[in-house]
């Protein structure tokens, strides 16, 4: 007996739609990966503030004006880190909005209204 593969239908017999691959390259990270991309994120930006610190301390002497720099990325990289530590994947629209769908509509019948 044959067996049913993604490139030709199960039943032979049957009038059958043409075969559609499955896509996968759509398919969003799983969880661990996307956690995982985070923390490296989050290591990687707080490790340039870590160096943006070092050099607001080198710079104190020769450059005001640049340790102040430094000093304003080193304050706000934290910030930016958990903000982008704590942002997943972006989400689906649950409703995206009425559609009519045509062929399962009611037909319209003429009804009688009874006054008294």
């Amino acid at each position: 007996m044959p067996v049913a593969t993604s490139q030709q239908p199960a039943r032979p017999g049957k009038a059958s739609r043409p075969p559609q691959p499955v896509l996968i390259t759509a398919a969003q990270p799983s969880l661990a990966e996307q956690h995982a991309a985070r923390k490296k994120r989050y290591a990687i930006t707080m490790g340039v503030r870590a160096v943006a610190i070092t050099l607001a301390a080198v710079t104190y002497q020769y450059a005001l004006w640049l340790a102040l720099v430094f000093a304003f990325l080193g304050t706000v990289l934290p910030w930016i880190a958990v903000v982008m530590a704590n942002d997943g994947p972006p989400k689906h629209k649950l409703f995206e909005g009425f559609r009519t769908r045509h062929e399962r509509e009611l037909e319209s019948r003429p009804h009688r209204v009874i006054d008294a």
